[in-house]
């Protein structure tokens, strides 16, 4: 079992580089639980202030019976996100400090060597996290959101996506691990960037497959039928110069009643997906609004620029990594006392443990970047759609998926990849219907 004592005698016994780096995530775990702490505070107490009434900009297009349900619904989905924070912080410092890992390197080093201790000591760490996320899972499908009516999972249904998640995690995941660990073993110095190389090619790969390989095992696709959405759309996608392998419809409706469409596949395999219960709720002219959103992404060249961000910064961290698997303050640092357990696969466990953690102040960074994609595509909807559409269609998805109307400032411009409900309707409203 982990041993919290452990922390305090790793503490008093190490060298200053690692007792330095200790005290450092330690601090930078500390200020991450607070400012989550303040923020969601923040939150509450300003969604609180403004529940009853609805924003006047809102007045004639949302209902104070809806508005409130968004202002709870939001506030109950922070509430919860206190306890997951606790039990997400416990279970970081059980693995590091606490002595978990130490203690999942002693039980599987007698038995396995090589590239199967690798995988064995990842695939336990995965299994654990796992167990403890699932009772979360549950509550918030089978009590949170099935207080505010957007839970459509069964539990059977919820079992059998388990159970696919898990073959795909094993199927994939395992050689996937494997040759990662593979190529830290043999290339050398410079292994850093084959890895690199490697997840990059693997990650377009799945981009390839997933619409015609991997979706299809959650959810059901079928052609969208309606002969005037259908005319709507394929002009719209001529006017943008937009190619696509198809539109399709997805069976959302088994699982959630939130409303969403999306672009899925790349190159030539790209998919337009809408899902049934958005097609439910909005007009012919409205999903078309939606639609010339999604393309304004991609117009932008938005994916593009989101994917090679993160092939980048997966570039930076990938030789970071490099850099600190041979330093031994970092692994006693992290709560690994032997010095047999300093290898590979330990050090990718701790290194991703550890950087959400120092990186949770760059949040607000990639938040910023993702809200002026946002309004980059809308004003290329109000271009080539109309503005005034994509107003209703936006009004009716804020109202449908309870997203509140007046989240607090610094919250939204902390965490919020989306702007603010106000601040697209008043850029649409001011631009070209």
């Amino acid at each position: 079992m982990p041993d919290f004592a452990a922390a305090s005698d790793i503490l008093g016994t190490l060298d200053n580089p690692a007792t330095a780096f200790s005290l450092a995530f330690l601090g930078a775990l500390l200020l991450m639980a607070v400012l989550r702490l303040w923020l969601g505070a923040r939150q509450i107490a300003h969604i609180r202030a403004h529940r009853a009434k609805v924003p006047e900009q809102f007045a004639d297009r949302v209902s104070l019976a809806a508005h409130q349900k968004a202002a709870d619904y939001c506030v109950a989905r922070i509430r919860f996100g206190r306890l997951s924070l606790l039990i997400e912080i416990v279970l970081l410092l059980a693995f590091t400090l606490g002595g978990g890992l130490q203690a999942l390197h002693e039980f599987w080093s007698p038995r396995l060597a090589g590239l199967g201790y690798g995988v064995a000591l990842i695939f336990s760490v995965t299994a654990i996290s796992g167990a403890v996320d699932l009772p979360m899972s549950l509550y918030t499908l089978f009590v949170l959101e099935q207080r505010f009516g957007f839970n459509r999972m069964t539990l059977r249904l919820f079992a059998l996506d388990f159970a696919k998640q898990l073959a795909l995690g094993l199927l994939i995941g395992t050689p996937l691990l494997l040759a990662v660990l593979w190529l830290m073993a043999r290339m050398g110095n410079a292994w850093w960037l084959y890895v690199w190389l490697f997840w990059c090619a693997f990650n377009l790969l799945i981009l390839f497959i997933y619409p015609t390989w991997i979706a299809p095992l959650f959810n059901t696709f079928t052609p969208l039928d309606d002969a005037v959405l259908k005319t709507r759309i394929e002009a719209l996608l001529a006017r943008c110069g937009f190619a696509s392998s198809g539109l399709f419809v997805m069976d959302g409706s088994r699982r959630t009643a939130h409303g969403n469409a999306y672009f899925t596949g790349f190159g030539k395999s790209k998919r337009i997906v809408f899902f049934d219960t958005l097609l439910s709720r909005l007009e012919v002219w409205e999903v078309e609004a939606v639609l010339a959103h999604e393309l304004g992404h991609f117009a932008h060249r938005h994916v593009i620029k989101r994917i090679a961000l993160i092939f980048g910064a997966t570039l930076f961290l990938l030789y970071l990594l490099g850099q600190l698997m041979n330093a031994g303050w970092f692994y006693v640092g992290l709560g690994i006392r032997s010095e047999s357990a300093r290898n590979t696969a330990m050090a990718l466990i701790l290194f991703f443990q550890a950087v959400p953690v120092f990186a949770f102040l760059s949040t607000p960074l990639f938040s910023l970047l993702s809200r002026r994609h946002e309004f980059e595509a809308d004003g290329y909807a109000a271009t080539h759609s109309s503005a005034v559409d994509l107003i209703k269609a936006l009004v009716k998805l804020y109202e449908d998926n309870a997203a509140t109307l007046t989240p607090d400032p610094l919250h939204s411009l902390f965490y919020d990849s989306h702007p603010p409900a106000a601040q697209r309707v008043s850029r649409l409203s001011s631009g070209p219907t």
